[in-house]
């Protein structure tokens, strides 16, 4: 994509939030998990993350974590196959000692123009990459998180504003929204926070690899920036959910859209209306 993606250092600066923590984000060789992992390790975490395929994109990962000079790993897995999760999450503890974030990140979509030409195994694949992978991950990281730990997922518009062209993406994203407001009130009695994160068009590689190229300059126009968000600017949410401080967010969606900001305005200036017509 032109311009390519934004990881800008400036973006996050060293306060030490996270310092002596141990986060693991899922999905981070690229985009949105990318900015997590380094926004992170800048605020002094040590960092383990997941890719799926060719270490190129991890690799460079990897060097602006070392940037940070906190500690990393990188761990190659299949997320469609729940066993990895849990072995990934007991490599993590092994290896630091504990855990105290987790960040589900990992996503896939496909685009179609007609329900039927989804095919079963991309419907699974969707299942299995934004539902199925997130509930083994939270299941064997809460044996291990502890109180003052976060749970953060990543969901997306699509969960409340789906485009008709990913009706099955746009399902798994809104199941996960819902796993993420149920598992923070059982998550609440061991003191872990849990909250999803939900981006809009942010820059990422889903973006320019599931929609003509000719419309990716415009995404983004509808935003109140006129632009697309780029993943350093993402990052910043989730480095507030998961500080320690930052002990009531928990249970909540937060949406990062131009159509929550107006309907919040629309509901502001209809109060406004009615209070003013009873006086």
């Amino acid at each position: 994509m032109e311009p390519s993606f934004g990881y800008s250092k400036s973006a996050c600066k060293r306060s030490g939030k996270l310092r002596g923590c141990v986060a693991l984000i899922t999905g981070a060789d690229n985009g949105i998990g990318r900015a997590i992992a380094v926004a992170y390790a800048r605020e002094g975490a040590n960092i383990a993350f997941t890719y799926q395929k060719g270490y190129t994109d991890a690799a460079v990962t990897a060097d602006m974590i070392r940037d940070s000079r906190t500690s990393m790993m990188a761990l190659k897995m299949d997320q469609t196959k729940r066993h990895a999760c849990e072995d990934v999450i007991r490599q993590v503890v092994e290896t630091f000692g504990h855990i105290d974030i987790l960040v589900n990140n990992t996503a896939y979509q496909q685009t179609y123009s007609a329900l039927e030409e989804l095919a079963d195994d991309e419907l699974e694949r969707i299942s299995n990459t934004s539902i199925a992978d997130t509930v083994e991950f939270c299941r064997a990281a809460l044996k291990h998180l502890p109180p003052g730990g976060s749970i953060i997922n990543t969901t997306s518009i699509e969960a409340v504003k789906p485009s008709n062209s990913l009706a099955p993406y746009a399902a798994a994203k809104a199941t996960l929204a819902n796993f993420t407001a149920t598992l923070a009130k059982e998550a609440l009695g061991r003191g872990v926070k849990v909250n999803g994160v939900a981006p809009y068009l942010a820059k990422k590689p889903l973006i320019p690899s599931n929609f003509p190229t000719d419309n990716v300059p415009h995404f983004g126009a509808n935003t109140l920036f006129d632009r697309t968000a780029q993943p350093a600017e993402v990052a910043p949410i989730f480095v507030l959910l998961a500080y320690r401080a930052a002990s009531f967010f928990t249970g909540e969606i937060y949406d990062m859209t131009r159509d929550q900001f107006r309907k919040s305005l629309t509901l502001s200036r209809n109060i406004a209306r009615r209070f003013q017509t009873k006086l």
